[in-house]
């Protein structure tokens, strides 16, 4: 299998998203370019070789609360199954939880579908991690584009503003 040459490199201004750019550590993560038919996380895994149990997917959530629609991000791993109608409602306080679709999520956060990434969500959303990530070395997430990815110890999710790291998912 083909592995993604994870050589970091400095990335020219223009192919990561603004704010993706903005909320990125200092340190500690590699930027590395993936073909865009293998970025959707079961095609990057057969293409590359990288377990789903360690492949972070970014996720836009849309609930309800005080009669307020909003929006949050979820993390979680390739290889486990998010609980949304148990875990998900309950940390949210919500009665209703669904995905944003692919428009409302592009739109909402900047950011290409299939590429979504917990850096750079917008200012004020929460943005739930399952435990199960935080347990791994390192994953590989989305940088806010389709042609690459991020490498990166999760230790480093926990800077962002609005991070909550909570069981959410089930083993599949």
């Amino acid at each position: 299998m083909a592995r993604p040459d994870l050589t970091p490199y400095v990335v020219p201004a223009d192919r990561l998203p603004a704010g993706v750019r903005a909320a990125l550590p200092p340190a500690g993560v590699t930027v590395f370019a993936v073909d865009d038919d293998a970025s959707d996380t079961a095609a990057f895994s057969a293409r590359y070789g990288v377990d789903l149990a360690d492949c972070a997917n970014t996720l836009v959530l849309r609930y309800r609360q005080d009669g307020v629609d909003r929006h949050a991000g979820v993390v979680s791993l390739g290889a486990r199954r998010l609980d949304v109608n148990g875990a998900l409602k309950a940390r949210l306080g919500a009665r209703k939880v669904s995905f944003a679709d692919r428009d409302a999520a592009t739109a909402l956060t900047g950011m290409e579908f299939g590429g979504i990434t917990a850096f750079g969500l917008p200012v004020g959303w929460r943005i739930l991690v399952d435990a199960a990530v935080m347990a791994r070395d390192e994953v590989v997430m989305g940088a806010g584009t389709r042609t690459l990815k991020l490498l990166l110890p999760p230790r480093l999710l926990a800077g962002l503003p609005g991070l909550e790291v909570a069981a959410l998912t089930l083993p599949t």
